[in-house]
């Protein structure tokens, strides 16, 4: 009696019937699935394009892999839409066509590590404003050969890896991946937000030998910290050319400032906006006596050297320098015997310590009476650099004041830490030879500026 086979299960569709070794049972047995998939499940690379990087009056013609240079490419052709007219690259606007130009190759994201071109005859528009021009396609930048995409594939990398290495990487030049940062640095630029600055920290940076510097402002609120300005030099002109930038109102907002005792930062701040409560910060200021006890220490150990003493002062520079909290068991060790010995490194020591306790005191007026005394202190005490810095505390009264009224609200440890960063920009290219790119790399690593949406992201 032949056995009829259940509903769907024909030999080579999809299964077949089998007899149980044991009780005769009949069991159904999956073969494996046919090599193709089925049509609802298969997509196309033009499918995929259109998906990433469809554009209005475009379309993807062929797609060829030439083989004939040193490394494949793959050449993604594209047509314009039938009946479309071009558009103008110096007005934007649509016009009738004059004729074809040349043949050009765009760089595109590479694909399973080949590198992508889109191929393109560029039409010629007959333009009643601007004559006759190349015409404007919507996925590249003027005359760059790289599309918008991956200009930002590159400039995203850019910001973790120095420039060369992402073009050695990515098989390009340096020049491209430059390109690449700067179309990102303007893009980001024209459409930031300049509103809700409230607090700002001015300084500045050596970036080449000779005494180059570059003046910094940044934006340092609690919810939003940034790069706000680059300017050439340390000067006056190079802080006004900030608030030349900045509308009134904008202005009017700030309300405090945090800078060093640059001369030229104070008296266009005082101009510009007087109403800010200006801070001397307590980083700042501590460097100072830094710099004043390590050179009574320099000068003391040279006299001791000079006159045959015992080198006591050799190897003590951090133990003096470091808070008593952050040394180590070995210099918490070296420091209390040298505090035992009485020479004028040791009591420029103790005066610094001393005027740690100025800010502890929460009263204004209680910690300015202390400042008066210590001051007193130091300028009995025939130390020159000591008494540098008194004088400079002296001049500088009504600024540390404000320390205290601005007490928790900002810090100039922001500050010192995207100076940090900022150098770290120019070791990681191992320096830059103009400043305009200079500026472009600060701007695109500190600036927190803003991007254009991706139907995907770039990792």
């Amino acid at each position: 009696m032949r056995r009829r086979r259940r509903k769907g299960a024909r030999e080579g569709v999809g299964g077949r019937e089998e007899a149980h070794p044991v009780d005769g049972r009949v069991s159904w047995e999956l073969k494996r699935q046919p090599a193709y998939a089925p049509r609802s499940h298969r997509m196309q690379l033009k499918t995929i394009l259109n998906r990433l990087e469809k554009h209005k009056s475009f379309v993807y013609d062929s797609m060829t892999l030439d083989e004939s240079g040193e490394e494949p490419r793959l050449l993604i052709r594209i047509k314009p839409r039938r009946g479309s007219r071009p558009v103008c690259s110096g007005c934007g606007k649509r016009g009738p066509g004059n004729g074809h130009g040349e043949e050009r190759e765009f760089e595109y994201l590479p694909l399973w590590g080949l590198g992508v071109f889109f191929v393109y005859w560029m039409r010629r528009v007959n333009c009643r404003r601007c004559g006759v021009r190349v015409e404007q396609v919507p996925w590249g930048v003027g005359k760059h050969r790289q599309t918008r995409k991956y200009q930002w594939y590159l400039a995203k990398w850019a910001q973790r890896l120095s420039w060369q290495v992402v073009a050695d990487v990515f098989g390009t030049s340096w020049q491209s991946v430059s390109a690449a940062v700067r179309m990102a640095v303007e893009w980001g630029l024209n459409h930031r937000e300049m509103t809700g600055i409230t607090a700002i920290g001015i300084d500045e940076i050596a970036w080449r030998k000779g005494h180059r510097y570059v003046t910094l402002v940044y934006q340092i609120n609690e919810e939003c910290k940034r790069l706000l300005y680059v300017g050439e030099n340390r000067s006056e002109e190079s802080l006004r050319g900030f608030f030349r930038g900045l509308s009134e109102e904008v202005k009017g907002g700030i309300r405090f400032v945090c800078s060093d005792m640059w001369q030229p930062y104070l008296k266009v701040i005082g101009e510009q906006i007087g109403q800010a409560v200006h801070v001397l910060d307590r980083f700042h200021i501590m460097t100072h006596f830094s710099k004043a006890v390590d050179e009574v220490r320099a000068s003391e150990s040279r006299d001791l050297k000079r006159s045959g003493t015992a080198p006591v002062l050799k190897h003590t520079r951090w133990c003096l320098l470091k808070r008593p909290e952050n040394l180590t068991e070995s210099q918490s060790v070296r420091l209390r015997e040298l505090v035992q010995l009485n020479l004028r490194t040791v009591r420029a020591y103790l005066l610094k310590e001393d005027f740690q306790w100025f800010w502890e005191y929460r009263s204004p007026t209680v910690a300015m009476r202390f400042l008066d005394e210590w001051c007193g202190k130091v300028m009995r005490s025939r130390l020159e650099p000591m008494k540098r810095v008194a004088r400079m505390l002296r001049h500088h009264q009504p600024l540390i004041r404000n320390w205290f009224v601005a007490r928790g609200t900002i810090s100039g440890g922001v500050v010192e830490g995207f100076n940090n960063k900022a150098k770290l920009t120019t070791k990681k290219a191992y320096g830059f030879r103009e400043l305009k790119t200079l500026e472009i790399a600060l701007y695109h690593q500190l600036g927190n500026l803003p991007e254009p949406e991706f139907t995907h992201r770039f990792r």
